[in-house]
Order: structure tokens, then sequence, then C-alpha cells
């Protein structure tokens, strides 16, 4: 059986839609990235109001073989597998040692700001650092004032 995919044709958005090209953009890359595959496996988790954590199970890789990059408002998650030099002989193999790249898009303002490794689990945290000029801010009320001529 085979699977078609149909990828929406945004191309009307674009025209009828100012400033929402990045919204279409992002469309456009969901529908289109299907292959991650789901490896490794991951969860995305809200911390708080502005604080988030991805977390990967990246089971066999060590910190030299993985590779984190933030850059603009995407966030690439790269594992290398070291080429092994003793030949195993398995008789079941359920733990996928195989390189990966796995590409996050992040909103406006979302930086990343650390990231750690722990029994198998990689642990990426994220904050959103509004800025001051786009935090909402209360507006005082006065009384009106009378003109005279």
């Amino acid at each position: 059986m085979r699977n078609f995919s149909i990828s929406p044709d945004l191309t009307p958005l674009y025209r009828s839609a100012i400033g929402f090209d990045r919204l279409a953009q992002l469309a456009e890359h969901a529908a289109a990235n299907n292959g991650n595959n789901g490896y490794p496996p991951y969860n995305i988790e809200l911390l708080g109001e502005n604080r988030y954590r991805i977390t990967m199970a990246v089971a066999g890789f060590s910190m030299t073989e993985l590779d984190i990059t933030s850059e603009g408002e995407k966030l690439l998650v790269k594992g290398s597998k070291a080429n092994q030099k003793d030949e195993r002989k398995y008789l079941h193999q359920g733990i996928a040692e195989r390189g990966f790249e796995r590409t996050f898009q992040l909103a406006d303002h979302v930086k990343v700001i650390g990231a750690e490794l722990e029994n198998g689990l990689l642990n990426i945290d994220l904050e959103r650092e509004i800025p001051e000029a786009m935090k909402a801010r209360k507006i005082e009320i006065t009384r009106a004032r009378l003109i005279s001529d």
C-alpha cells in the first residue's frame, strides 16, 4: 500500500495576507517535514509561563557525538555515531544507534538557555524573552480636559 501525501498550495495566502509569510512558511515546512520518522523520540514540556524543555531519548550517544545549533528561529540537534571498530553480533538490536538530525522551529524571542545529557536523555531548556517594548503595559486613564476657545 502506498502513502500519497498532498502538500497544500499556500500561494493564495501569500497573495492576500500581508505579514503572515512566516506562518505560511511554517505550515509548508510542517507539511513537508516527514523525513524525521519519529527518531529519536522527544517530548516538549511547558515548565512555566515562558519556559520550555525539549527532552530527546538519545540512548547510546555520548556528549561528543551530539551537536546542538541555534540559528535564528531554528534549533538543530544532530547525533553522529562514531564508527564502531569491533564487530558485534546482535541476536536482537532494539536500540537504534544511527545518526540523526532533528530541526525545531522556534517562535519569536525563544532562546536556548542550556542543555544537559543525563541517563540517555538530552534536555534542552528554552525561554521566551519578550522585549520590554512588546510587553503589556498599563495605560493610565485620566479625566477629560475641557478645551476652551
